[in-house]
């Protein structure tokens, strides 16, 4: 089977090399940050508005599998970041390692989760219902055990709670209020919509890594560095989906379920972790605490994708 690349992938991973080659700086910088903050209330808008009532309803019903996939993400996931923490510093930098705990902290993400349960016949409802709930009991959750569990390295007060809620909780309410009347018109246009919420995330992280570039923190980094991380992330990822695997058979859950508990349980979130980082800590030192979360979220998608492929045939 031919594996083809994502567009997306290749977008993120030229965002990141142009800028940390030639970044954005000065008043450019300025601007394309105000930029980011705009558009990714937008994204988190426009989440909002595509989550139909009646699917969450609908996916309500399964709290189970809620409950497994939400301990999951904010349970396992953190006592594996946790567990990390000694490869710090004979396998990782101290920035890397803030990182790859950070990593472990975010929510899961949405639209790759459905994306996934759809191709794999599994039950698409509750991937709906539970990567939402991710997100939004991410939106204070995640701070709260970053405050926990990184309080020398993060800043977390009620500022900082309060500009994530404004950045991402808001825009999201104000989304599902407003989806009786623009629903359609999202129906219609979720192509172009789609496009757009790449397009916000790969400028987050282009104005991340000029921020990292500008200050000069990559020279810090070895080649080795990089390799090291990006072999915590695959264990990681691989730990994830074993887990969720095996977690799904103990409980009993239908096949229907554990397709959903295995995509949103071993998923991470770029949208959600990148404005979070962004808030929690400051200057340039967010382009390596998000490098971790970054090279996750490619595997996770290609990965996500093989998986899904799979199971789709083995459903037919």
């Amino acid at each position: 089977m031919r594996l083809r690349l994502d567009p997306f992938i290749i977008a993120l991973l030229v965002a990141a090399v142009v800028a940390s080659f030639v970044p954005a700086t000065g008043s450019v910088l300025d601007v394309l940050k105000h930029a980011s903050l705009v558009a990714i209330g937008l994204l988190f808008f426009l989440y909002g508005a595509r989550l139909s009532t009646a699917e969450t309803i609908a996916g309500l019903k399964h709290w189970r599998l809620h409950a497994a996939i939400l301990s999951t993400t904010f349970v396992a996931f953190p006592l594996l970041g946790l567990g990390t923490q000694v490869l710090e510093p004979g396998l990782l930098t101290p920035g890397l390692a803030n990182g790859v705990l950070l990593l472990c902290l975010v929510p899961s993400t949405v639209q790759s989760c459905v994306v996934y349960t759809r191709m794999a016949r599994g039950n698409v409802a509750g991937a709906v219902v539970s990567a939402s709930l991710s997100n939004l009991i991410g939106v204070f959750l995640t701070p709260a055990l970053v405050a926990l569990l990184m309080t020398s390295d993060a800043h977390v007060d009620a500022g900082a709670v309060v500009r994530i809620v404004l950045q991402l909780f808001v825009p999201f309410v104000l989304g599902q209020l407003l989806r009786p009347f623009i629903g359609e018109f999202m129906t219609r246009h979720d192509a172009r919509l789609t496009v757009y919420d790449r397009s916000s995330i790969v400028l987050v992280v282009f104005v991340a890594f000029s921020e990292g570039a500008d200050a000069d923190i990559w020279s810090t980094l070895s080649v080795w560095d990089v390799l090291a991380v990006a072999c915590v992330c695959a264990v990681l990822l691989a730990i994830a989906m074993g887990w969720t695997v095996l977690l799904g058979r103990v409980l009993g859950f239908a096949r229907a379920d554990r397709v959903p508990l295995l995509f949103c349980g071993c998923n991470k979130s770029l949208a959600s972790g990148l404005p979070i980082a962004s808030v929690l800590f400051a200057g340039p030192d967010v382009a390596l605490i998000v490098l971790p979360l970054m090279l996750y979220h490619q595997m996770q998608i290609i990965t996500g994708a093989v998986v899904a492929g799979r199971l789709a045939r083995k459903a037919s």
